[in-house]
């Protein structure tokens, strides 16, 4: 192990030395420069009071203004570039050096429909060595429940990605059937390209929206309602609206009364993927272990195996993706069962009689219509990804 760890730490020594060496260099060019200055100071030391207006002049006309400026520019750049927080503490001695995230460019044959066979399963295989140390310890690994990559724990917490709360649920879920999703899937940020992720920025700023805080209901709705206005020219109506506040809650299912940044931006980011890009691109992100739990999930509702299921059935699967915490399936349960109650005991599965004709009307016209395995996929392609992140929350609210 320690000979497949010294090419990391050999690297790391060689930045750190190059840093030092560019460090040397940049003084040594600006120690002429200095000189300069003293000497022309000396000439200029009759004006003196002269200079400290010139500096006056200059100066910020808040002392805050710096920090802050320079605060929410890292923000911006933390959001164009995938990355999290950053915190001050962040000890890089001991750490590894984060990756750098590389944007997704799209393809010419995006926009072609997959081939995605229903009959041939796929083989699902994990990666043998650790993503970031690159060793192979075997039962030692965690697997990723989206992609083929596997971590160790230690490399997680050395990389930043796992604290305490995190690291009791990686090792009680990884090896389940619920899983656990890596820091390069749990992002849904990082399926936007270079093009798609400065059209979000731009809407971000434009509505006054601060990287890296928590949004309020009024803030969630105010941000819906200039979207809407700027996209369709006409305010946002009332069905909008109570789309907009159960999506909300769907967001929030600890009912903190508010939402945190790292799910208000996975689900703007999977809103302007489906704005933006055809369903035969969005099939195109789906990794074999996704796929394949769709083919389950398609099977076990074709149950007379002829090759079509009820469009009713096609909609409760959208619920089922989010089933990723099995602590937390109650809450989630709640949050959605305002659009379509998933078993009898819902407490929103008892409404008027008037209402209770319209769901059934609703349901037999959706039994009346089939469909089919491409339908199945192209109907439920964005919620599978939306399911991604390890968080509780609700990233697309499944509509009525």
């Amino acid at each position: 192990m320690g000979v497949l760890m010294s090419r990391r730490q050999t690297v790391e020594k060689v930045q750190k030395v190059s840093l030092a060496v560019s460090a040397f260099k940049d003084g040594l060019r600006e120690q002429p420069a200095a000189r300069r200055r003293a000497e022309a100071g000396g000439t200029r030391r009759g004006t003196l009071e002269q200079t400290v207006q010139e500096g006056e002049e200059e100066a910020p006309v808040g002392p805050s203004q710096p920090e802050e400026g320079s605060a929410s520019k890292a923000a911006w750049e933390r959001l164009r570039d995938g990355r999290g927080v950053e915190p001050e503490e962040f000890d890089r001695a001991n750490r590894f050096t984060p990756p750098a995230f590389i944007r997704p460019q799209r393809e010419l044959h995006d926009d072609e429909p997959p081939d995605i066979s229903l009959e041939q399963r796929e083989q699902i295989l994990n990666d043998e060595m650790c993503e970031i140390c690159e060793v192979w310890t075997a039962e030692s690994l965690f697997p990723c429940r989206v992609c083929s990559r596997v971590y160790h724990d230690g490399c997680l917490r050395r990389m930043g990605y796992l604290q305490n709360d995190s690291a009791v649920e990686v090792t009680e879920t990884a090896h389940t059937e619920t899983g656990w999703s890596c820091y390069y899937c749990d992002n849904l940020n990082l399926l936007l390209t270079e093009e798609e992720m400065y059209s979000l920025m731009e809407t971000l700023r434009q509505c006054k929206i601060i990287p890296d805080t928590c949004l309020t209901l009024d803030d969630f709705l105010h941000y819906k309602h200039l979207v809407h206005k700027q996209q369709f020219e006409q305010p946002m109506g009332e069905a909008q609206e109570e789309a907009a506040t159960l999506q909300f809650s769907a967001l929030d299912p600890d009912k903190k009364g508010h939402v945190e940044w790292p799910d208000f931006l996975s689900h703007e980011s999977i809103q302007l993927l489906q704005k933006l890009r055809p369903q035969n691109s969005l099939l195109r992100l789906l990794t074999a272990k996704e796929r394949e739990r769709a083919r389950a999930a398609f099977l076990a509702l074709d149950q007379d195996g002829d090759g079509f299921i009820g469009e009713g059935e096609c909609h409760k699967a959208r619920h089922a993706w989010f089933r990723k915490h099995q602590k937390e399936t109650p809450s989630c349960n709640v949050s959605i069962s305002h659009v379509g109650p998933m078993s009898e005991s819902s407490p929103a599965s008892s409404g008027s009689a008037k209402s209770q004709e319209k769901t059934l009307l609703a349901a037999e016209q959706e039994d009346a219509r089939r469909v089919d395995w491409p339908g199945f996929l192209r109907d439920n392609v964005a919620y599978i990804l939306a399911a991604r992140p390890n968080s509780a929350a609700v990233h697309l609210q499944p509509p009525a």
